[in-house]
C-alpha cells in the first residue's frame, strides 16, 4: 500500500542522502574502504536522483517519478546486500542492510504520481 506523498518522499530523500553520507563517520567505518566508498557513491547517487527527480523538491524535474522510485527500489537492494556481495562484512554490514532496507520501504511506500499531479486529477473529478 502506498501511503508517503511525493513531497514526504522527497524530504526523506535529501535527508537520508545526508545520513549515507554522514554514516561513515557516525558509525565508525570511515576507514577509506570498500564499506565507506558504497555508502558515499548510494549518497551521492540518492542525492542526484532527487534533484533530477519531477516531484515538488525536484530542481530539474527530469526523471518521472515511477522512474525514481524503480532507481531506489534497485539500490536499496544493491546497498542492503552490498557488504556481502562485496566482501565486506567485517568492516561493517548493519548501516547499509539497515539503510538499504528502509530505501527499498520508502519506494515501495511511495505514490507513483506527484503530489501535485494527484491534486489535479482529483479536482478534475470533482
Amino acid at each position: 500500500m502506498r501511503f508517503l506523498s511525493s513531497r514526504t518522499h522527497g524530504v526523506l530523500d535529501y535527508l537520508t542522502g545526508i545520513l549515507f553520507l554522514a554514516s561513515p563517520w557516525l558509525f565508525g567505518f570511515h576507514g577509506g574502504g570498500l564499506a565507506q566508498t558504497t555508502m558515499l557513491v548510494a549518497g551521492a547517487v540518492l542525492l542526484l536522483t532527487a534533484l533530477l527527480t519531477d516531484y515538488e523538491l525536484g530542481v530539474a524535474r527530469l526523471l518521472p517519478l515511477r522512474l525514481h522510485l524503480g532507481l531506489d527500489l534497485l539500490a536499496g537492494l544493491a546497498l542492503a546486500a552490498s557488504p556481502w556481495v562485496l566482501g565486506f562484512t567485517a568492516e561493517a554490514w548493519t548501516p547499509h542492510l539497515v539503510l538499504g532496507a528502509f530505501e527499498v520501504l520508502a519506494s515501495l511506500a511511495t505514490h507513483t504520481v506527484p503530489d501535485r499531479l494527484r491534486a489535479q486529477e482529483a479536482a478534475h473529478h470533482a
